[in-house]
């Protein structure tokens, strides 16, 4: 099982979810297309959205040659305030518009659900967590969570985040910042829920991964596009 970090930088962030032919896609970046095309990606099970923001959802429309490909919708899941929102802006991927098919299934998602089928089944926990003013959904699956936008330090406190194999979190600046984690914030959670390995993600432009590197621990990455993990 594997997963990619398909976007890393600058204020965006998607990754992607592969066990055996069920692949699972993380929000949809705006430039989702270049990454799923540089990473041979040929297959979207289900989409997952953390939240309604456009860098995690106006990618959207790019999905539409995995319409084509297989003549079925594609199932998005999201909390319900975010799928409302994204079938708001872009009615026409939900609902038939002139002669365009919907190529969109909204669903909306459970604290617990799972996609795929038997032995490619991941099962996942959903909590919400702060990003700014906004509710932002965080996953647990497979020993890892995924936290992808978000500024709530009350996440040091949950049983679930202790001692995963990873935890990929929100790192977008050396300063503090009013909707995420600066780079002391993130290593704070690092250093109280003591996972095998932190990864940061979401990494503005003064956070340069060379820079990171000969400052990290040991134990703490910075992601670049592309990174990939095996679970």
């Amino acid at each position: 099982m594997r997963i990619y970090v398909a976007r890393a930088s600058f204020s965006m962030s998607s990754a992607i979810i592969i066990k055996g032919s069920n692949i699972i896609l993380i929000d949809t970046s705006p430039d989702i297309r270049k990454q799923l095309l540089t990473h041979k990606i040929k297959k979207i099970s289900s989409v997952i959205f953390t939240h309604e923001h456009a860098d995690q959802t106006n990618g959207l429309f790019e999905l539409r040659p995995f319409f084509w490909k297989n003549d079925k919708k594609i199932d998005a899941y999201g909390d319900l305030q975010t799928m409302n929102l994204i079938k708001k802006r872009q009615e026409y991927l939900f609902k038939k518009a002139s002669t365009y098919p919907p190529i969109i299934k909204s669903n909306i998602i459970k604290s617990r659900f799972s996609l795929g089928k038997s032995n490619e089944k991941i099962i996942f926990k959903t909590f919400k967590v702060m990003h700014g003013k906004t509710n932002c959904l965080a996953y647990i699956f497979e020993k890892t969570a995924y936290i992808s936008d978000s500024n709530d330090l009350s996440i040091i406190k949950m049983k679930e985040l202790k001692n995963l194999k990873y935890l990929i979190i929100d790192c977008l600046k050396l300063q503090r910042h009013p909707s995420h984690f600066n780079l002391k914030e993130s290593l704070y959670v690092h250093q109280k829920l003591k996972p095998k390995k932190t990864i940061l993600t979401n990494l503005h432009h003064d956070l340069d991964y060379n820079y990171l590197l000969k400052r990290l621990p040991r134990d703490v990455v910075p992601a670049y596009d592309g990174l990939k993990i095996s679970l």
